[in-house]
């Protein structure tokens, strides 16, 4: 007897659907779990925390798996240390760079949301830029997408920035967006890398990078104590498990089953998921204004990634990582 096909694919279609739902709830909770640590101790006190337990877990998990490896196959798996101090790079950048621009914004005062969606147009200013620094082509919709998603930005920050309830100085808007640059220049030199990504080694040396930069930044600042509040402990440990484990392990399993556009698409529905967090958690603004900027950010990604076909297996995606990020690399993270 033949077996019905179309159950099957309605299933898996339903399963992507439900993973890319949690993906986006877990990513979003990175930018929320930032706030709730940055309210019990200095932003270098977060970081450092938020990483260093990753890089203890990772370390020993990726090293075992690597013996498992070259017991199987009669020889260690490695990348040539060129490769290897590309994804160190890429780490200080897309782990580091980002991850400290995102807390410290949100430190300061600047809403979830409007963070989330600043460093939501990564994507859009990557496939701006690809076509004078990769060679590849960008048409005029894409074009005419980043300006309409600069434009959705531009709203939402004037809107956040304006708020009475705002009590962020106007420079601290410009911070999310240096953290939004150290992912385009993480996306470029990680797309000139040779060697095939592998997930689990790439995160263990982007997150024992960050460690060891956060580690020096604490330590050399005064920040790097020990938090004796319960609440600190448990925004770290959510820091860890949603936005980390959760936000970047589901980004790689979608890169998967759906592929980079539709993965980059779900990158878009943050903002708004975030916003909603910090109406809700922490009473940030949320004006006519706000809800119009997401809206132009959500048509940008429909002109950017519409009629545009599927990128081949071999082709990368951007880097994200979870603002627990990055995420993750992680845009492909």
């Amino acid at each position: 007897m033949s077996k019905p096909i179309g159950i099957p694919r309605r299933r898996g279609a339903a399963v992507s659907v439900a993973l890319g739902a949690l993906f986006v709830v877990c990513w979003s909770s990175g930018f929320v779990g930032a706030k709730l640590g940055a309210q019990d101790a200095d932003v270098r006190t977060v970081l450092m925390w938020r990483l260093l337990p990753l890089a203890a877990v990772l370390v020993p998990v990726t090293l075992v798996r690597r013996r498992r490896t070259a017991d199987r196959e009669g020889s260690a798996s490695t990348n040539p240390r060129g490769e290897a101090l590309r994804q160190v790079g890429i780490g200080a950048l897309s782990q580091s760079g980002y991850l400290l621009t995102v807390y410290w914004a949100i430190g300061l005062g600047v809403s979830t949301g409007t963070t989330a969606l600043i460093d939501g147009v990564q994507p859009l200013v990557v496939a701006a830029l690809a076509g004078p620094l990769l060679g590849a082509a960008v048409s005029g919709r894409q074009w005419t997408g980043l300006l309409v998603g600069l434009a959705g930005v531009l709203a939402v920050t004037w809107a956040d920035a304006t708020s009475p309830r705002t009590g962020a100085p106007a420079w601290a808007y410009a911070i999310p967006f240096a953290g939004m640059l150290c992912l385009v220049a993480a996306t470029f030199l990680e797309r000139r890398a040779r060697c095939r990504p592998r997930p689990l080694h790439n995160l263990t040396i982007h997150c024992t990078t960050s460690a060891v930069v956060f580690t020096a930044v604490a330590v050399l600042g005064g920040a790097a104590t020990v938090p004796d509040r319960a609440s600190f402990w448990i925004a770290t440990a959510w820091l860890v498990v949603f936005p980390t484990f959760g936000g970047y392990g589901l980004y790689w399993l979608l890169m998967d089953r759906v592929g980079v556009t539709t993965v980059n698409s779900l990158m878009f529905l943050v903002p708004p998921v975030t916003t909603a967090w910090g109406a809700v958690m922490f009473g940030e603004p949320v004006t006519a204004l706000t809800v119009g900027g997401l809206a132009l950010a959500l048509v940008a990604t429909w002109l950017v990634n519409a009629d545009r076909p599927a990128a081949p297996a071999r082709v990368r995606a951007p880097v994200r990582t979870s603002a627990s990020a990055p995420t993750p690399t992680a845009r492909r993270r």
